[in-house]
């Protein structure tokens, strides 16, 4: 459905939100209230989604994510469908709390672990929750010692711009392989706390030139969004690309192709749970009527 309505017929990764639930209330997360809801996929739709996606658009690689991805029951039958069945590239994006146990389990079957952090120690911990930071640094060690590459993302606030650097020297020790970088987007939870907007419009260029003249051996990509000169406003699925890099499918089925739609419930395209298939559902706010832009990374 979704090459007939846009001509793509490539989706290379698919970010799979397996359920809202989270052991986090972070103050910038994009969810906000929906944390509270109960929708989920269960595993035999997780599996039939990843199959789906693989057969109709040879999709390669899926993200799991949530909410709280280590907190989803079924997590380990999922990562060992996309790995040993589809032959596909699985991270896993997790705030790494308390997550030992369940991360030995699945490190044969991992490519990734992408933790999120928010700063260096009481800065993270004020944004996430307190004993978070060091349990996510405890969780990339792990991961170091059990043979699982590592990375982090960081959703730049005004709170932790200037703990960029710091945390990217902080994780050079613990082998992490990329820093990523994201603009706060006023959605969710960050809709309720302004504060944490940058508002300065030359900090973020400040901020590319700090990490072009550090020299750090870790790699950092960054949202366009984060230039002075912002992201391009193309939009993926109308310029007649057929083939993109992701597309999202929430726990309700929602699917997004554009990061900057994510959280905005502008949604075109919904997977029948019940039935397997993709449906199109046009509306006037949807990401293909108002021709929503992707977010373009680059490294720093």
């Amino acid at each position: 459905m979704i090459g007939e309505v846009t001509a793509i017929q490539k989706i290379r990764m698919l970010y799979l939100q397996l359920l809202y639930r989270c052991n986090f209330e972070c103050d910038h997360c994009f969810h906000g209230k929906r944390l509270q809801h109960a929708d989920a996929f269960t595993v035999e739709q997780a599996v039939s989604l990843l199959t789906l996606m693989r057969e109709q658009y040879g999709t390669e690689a899926v993200t799991l994510l949530g909410g709280e991805p280590f907190v989803y029951k079924d997590l380990a039958q999922v990562v060992r469908h996309a790995k040993e069945e589809l032959g596909q590239q699985v991270e896993i994006c997790t705030n790494g709390y308390r997550i030992e146990r369940r991360l030995t389990e699945i490190a044969p079957h991992l490519d990734l672990l992408r933790v999120s952090l928010e700063g260096i120690g009481s800065t993270n911990d004020r944004i996430r929750k307190v004993g978070s930071y060091e349990s996510a640094l405890e969780s990339l060690a792990l991961a170091r010692r059990l043979g699982v590459p590592t990375g982090v993302t960081m959703t730049v606030t005004s709170q932790n711009i200037n703990e960029v650097l710091a945390l990217a020297r902080t994780l050079t020790r613990f082998g992490v392989r990329q820093l990523k970088l994201h603009h706060l987007r006023a959605v969710g939870n960050a809709a309720e706390h302004p504060e944490l907007l940058v508002t300065d419009p030359t900090a973020y260029s400040r901020l590319r030139e700090q990490l072009h003249t550090a020299e750090l051996s870790i790699e950092v990509i960054v949202d366009g969004d984060l230039s002075e000169h912002g992201a391009p406003e193309i939009c993926a699925p109308a310029d007649g690309s057929r083939e993109i890099e992701r597309i999202e499918a929430d726990p309700r089925g929602a699917l997004t192709m554009s990061c900057k739609a994510v959280g905005k419930d502008s949604h075109a395209f919904w997977y029948e749970k019940s039935a397997n298939r993709i449906v199109h559902r046009p509306s006037a706010m949807d990401e293909l009527t108002l021709a929503v832009p992707d977010v373009v990374y680059a490294r720093a």
